[in-house]
């Protein structure tokens, strides 16, 4: 086995096991839309939610069929019909998804079977329950529209969800849900994976999707100028909600990103919206630092936000002792308040536990970030981490290609989180004549999106 795979592997493995520690025995909804399915790519999506889960992950499987039903429709030579992002099922229509339910979970349950030598399945023993774990109601006449057999979640067997998960089962649910009296509904996996997501309180909710997430400038599509958001505030996605085009269509970004806020403001902590088009994403999104789709985070206790005028007193008591050690330059009162609408703050009962600024150089296309800092009492806690995503959101909405730090002791901390060192002579020329050439500071650089030059 070759050096260069060793040296590739143990840092990489290195930088994965806490992320392993931390999701065990977590529970994760994830949502499968019928598409991913018919590109051919459930065999590689249930060996990665089978390696998932072996590393202790509880996982409920909901998926879609939209494009399946479609297709039987077209067979029987049915039109579909939608209105505002829904079907309208009619007898044909629900004749065809109770078709296309049964075939996909035959083909899903066959999926994680599979116990292939050199595979990721090898040896492995994936328990697959499925069942009447909600019941459903008519969705009814809206805005003069019959949507006949198509229905809404009435109410999620939490209790029954658990116990298959506390059996080390994976639980599978298709959008189907029938009534007391036994009526059967089609329901849309989307609203079906967020209700479940939210009923057991759980820890994640992942939509495997068509889209790669939401565009840093949501109005503007995704290209290299314009790359993926990594990380959504609840707040900011609500304000991207009220941006975006109404959600009719699944290749709208805002259809998932509403069912995203929505499970957030219901408990659940996190919400990812991932390509299914890219091998892996789920593992990349989950396990790797940077992630790979759109994660939506509420923010309940503590308050990351844009500082006022009411925090410089804050900010100081926290940046003193780092200036006094000599880790941050010192910084007057009378600079802090006016600089302080380009600080962003964690701050949790009126206390401020982490800060840092974006100063812009808009000819250079890029920006400084200064003082970022947390403070000692929550060190570790990844209150820095959410810093930075922030200040880079700040960036790429001000139209730049990159943001640099300079620092004396934290290199390696910016060096894990994707910056690499450069010159000072790099710097933009308004910046270069401020750096102090005494201190010796290392200039550190984070692209923000690949054809950006470093």
């Amino acid at each position: 086995m070759s050096s260069v795979f060793h040296f590739t592997f143990v840092p990489w493995f290195r930088s994965v096991a806490p992320y392993i520690h931390k999701f065990r025995h977590q529970t994760f909804v994830v949502g499968l839309c019928g598409e991913a399915i018919a590109a051919g790519k459930l065999p590689s999506l249930a060996q990665d939610l089978a390696l998932i889960q072996s590393m202790g992950v509880r996982v409920v499987l909901v998926h879609g069929f939209r494009p399946q039903v479609n297709e039987q429709l077209r067979a029987k030579g049915h039109q579909s019909r939608y209105h505002k992002g829904i079907r309208i099922t009619d007898e044909v229509s629900l004749d065809c998804a109770q078709e296309a339910a049964g075939q996909l979970r035959y083909e899903i349950e066959a999926a994680f079977s599979q116990g292939l030598p050199n595979t990721p399945m090898a040896g492995a023993t994936v328990r697959v329950i499925s069942g009447n774990f909600l019941t459903a109601r008519p969705v009814g006449i809206v805005e003069g529209v019959d949507f006949q057999h198509s229905g809404v979640v009435r109410k999620i067997d939490t209790a029954g969800i658990l116990r298959s998960l506390d059996m080390g089962a994976l639980v599978l649910m298709s959008p189907f849900g029938f009534s007391p009296t036994g009526e059967a509904f089609n329901l849309t996996m989307e609203e079906v994976a967020t209700s479940v997501a939210v009923a057991l309180q759980a820890d994640k909710l992942l939509f495997v999707t068509e889209i790669p997430g939401i565009a840093a400038i949501p109005t503007q599509p995704v290209g290299p100028d314009n790359p993926i958001d990594t990380e959504l505030s609840l707040a900011l996605a609500e304000k991207f909600l009220a941006e975006l085009p109404e959600a009719n269509q699944p290749t709208n970004p805002a259809f998932y990103l509403q069912h995203c806020v929505k499970a957030c403001k219901g408990g659940v902590e996190r919400s990812h919206i991932i390509p299914f088009a890219v091998d892996g994403s789920i593992l990349l999104e989950v396990y790797v630092h940077d992630g790979i789709g759109t994660m939506v985070v509420d923010e309940k206790l503590e308050s990351l936000r844009e500082a006022t005028v009411d925090d410089v007193g804050g900010i100081l008591q926290l940046i003193e002792p780092f200036e006094k050690d000599g880790t941050m330059v010192k910084r007057s009162r009378t600079e802090i308040e006016r600089d302080i609408g380009l600080y962003t703050v964690i701050e949790h009962d009126g206390v401020i536990f982490a800060c840092a600024a974006l100063y812009a150089y808009p000819e250079a296309r890029t920006g400084e970030m200064a003082a970022l800092t947390v403070s000692p009492d929550v060190q570790g806690q990844g209150d820095g981490e959410r810093v930075l995503k922030r200040i880079e959101q700040r960036a790429r909405l001000a139209g730049l290609d990159s943001i640099f730090v300079l620092t004396t002791r934290t290199m390696h901390w910016f060096l894990k989180r994707g910056f690499m060192q450069v010159d000072p002579e790099w710097l933009p020329e308004a910046r270069k004549r401020k750096y102090n050439w005494d201190r010796r500071s290392i200039v550190l650089v984070k692209k923000l999106h690949e054809s950006a030059a470093p």
